[in-house]
């Protein structure tokens, strides 16, 4: 008796599965949740069902559609929650800014603004995926990338403070933009292209101290001018946020580059240091400090910002008032709609709807974080973990003022708070994240056998 069995190698491709019908699942929620909550406050505001539900709803189904189309056509294998986690923060800051704009006192209505600015983001979120085909290709422009950064960092200082902050330019016909949201971006990428090539040279210690590798000295140039520049822009623009998250920014990309602890013990002193020195006699900065240490202190009859969102956060409680029907009329503080808009969360949805939110920008820079540790080539490594610390950084620095763990800094929220240049730019972040994801996890073709030998082979006993 005998048998024979064969053995056939398929010639092809061998990798996981794409994943974009699990994407398609998740963005139906993505809209779903939106829309009910549109919903919920108008029901709790006037009683009715609000009459833009058909096309808010038609209109954040289709830019999720289209986006979801284009990644499933242009890139197939990227990352699928990083799509359905943006457009659900997009769609319920819509909410959230709408349901501000139901408070006259607040302000003219932003909503219509920001679903326009929500639009161009996602267009431009397109764009990227269409023609950039290769995210190794902005390696080339590293030095380009650095002149481009100084510039939208200095560009503000030519223009009026807002707030005492020197962070917007004025283009006739558009506006006010924040070029710092732009700058984190082109700043990663020159990050990510330096410390590339100069990694090995910062990674050498001269001498160990106290269990830290101490940084030869003229390998501490680099982060000595990149602090120098972030005292700079927190001089002359009295930017708290960009100067923190610029210089953090690189701390973080140089540690990741260079595996060395004694280069985040550096950073911090130094960014101790450097916000101590120009606090002790910059007007703006020491307002913030000190408006942080005594947030209930009465100023003109009134109380600070702090201490109006400490009492939005108090009232909310565990489970919030409900979608509307808290009192943020009463926040008349500086940029209820953009700086503040987390105390609204914070009321009206609780402590569990405003840890829910943190968690999913959790998600979104842990899925940044993944795609870092998979992707193939060094240069995708650092970006990826760039723009995911960038985010983080950002998060933490909005997050953190406005609950008083650290004083305001004047950042927006990412794509939950008003703001046109924060939702252009963070979707502009997203698309390169997806962009490092598909090439990360594309699988790769197997090689073909040359014989038929080679690919059938029959084993008889």
């Amino acid at each position: 008796m005998s048998s024979s069995t064969t053995n056939t190698t398929t010639i092809g491709t061998i990798g996981a599965p794409s994943r974009r019908n699990t994407e398609l699942a998740m963005l139906v929620f993505a809209v779903l949740i939106p829309v009910f909550a549109y919903v919920n406050v108008g029901l709790a505001k006037d009683g009715t069902v609000p009459a833009g539900v058909l096309g808010y709803s038609l209109g954040l189904g289709l830019l999720a559609g289209v986006a979801h189309l284009v990644v499933r056509k242009w890139a197939p294998y990227a990352d699928p929650l990083m799509l359905p986690i943006s457009t659900l923060l997009n769609g319920l800051g819509l909410i959230f800014i709408w349901r501000l704009d139901q408070e006259p006192s607040l302000g003219k209505a932003m909503a219509p603004n920001q679903l326009m600015w929500s639009t161009f983001g996602v267009a431009l979120f397109l764009g990227i995926l269409i023609f950039l085909k290769d995210h190794r290709v902005l390696q080339r422009y590293t030095y380009i990338s650095m002149v481009v950064a100084l510039v939208l960092l200095v560009a503000p200082m030519f223009f009026p403070g807002v707030n005492g902050a020197k962070i917007w330019i004025t283009i006739p016909g558009l506006g006010s933009l924040q070029p710092g949201e732009f700058a984190k971006i082109i700043i990663a990428i020159f990050f990510a292209g330096y410390l590339m090539v100069k990694r090995d040279a910062l990674a050498l210690a001269s001498r160990r101290f106290m269990g830290l590798y101490l940084p030869r000295g003229r390998d501490l140039g680099p982060i000595l001018v990149i602090w120098a520049l972030s005292l700079m822009i927190l001089v002359f623009e009295t930017d708290l946020g960009t100067s923190l998250l610029f210089f953090g920014l690189f701390v973080v990309m140089l540690y990741v580059a260079t595996e060395r602890t004694s280069w985040i013990v550096f950073g911090l002193l130094l960014s101790a240091g450097g916000a101590v020195a120009v606090a002790t006699f910059e007007s703006h900065v020491q307002t913030r400090v000190h408006n942080w240490l005594n947030p209930l202190e009465l100023l003109d009859g009134g109380v600070t910002e702090t201490a109006q969102a400490m009492y939005s956060f108090g009232s909310g409680g565990i489970l919030g008032s409900g979608l509307g029907q808290g009192y943020s009329r009463l926040i008349l503080g500086i940029a209820p709609k953009s700086d503040y808009i987390l105390a609204t969360v914070g009321e009206e949805v609780g402590l569990a709807g405003l840890m829910a939110i943190l968690l999913l920008y959790g998600l979104l820079i842990e899925r940044g974080i993944r795609t870092a540790l998979a992707a193939r080539d060094p240069f995708g490594k650092l970006l990826s973990i760039g723009l995911s610390g960038a985010f983080a950084l950002q998060v933490f620095v909005v997050a953190g003022g406005v609950t008083g763990l650290i004083p305001l800094t004047g950042m927006t929220m990412p794509f939950l708070a008003q703001g046109g240049s924060s939702v252009i730019a963070n979707w502009a972040l997203v698309a390169i994240l997806l962009r490092i994801s598909d090439t990360a996890r594309r699988p790769a073709p197997a090689p073909a056998p040359s014989t038929d030998a080679e690919m059938t082979q029959v084993v008889r006993p």
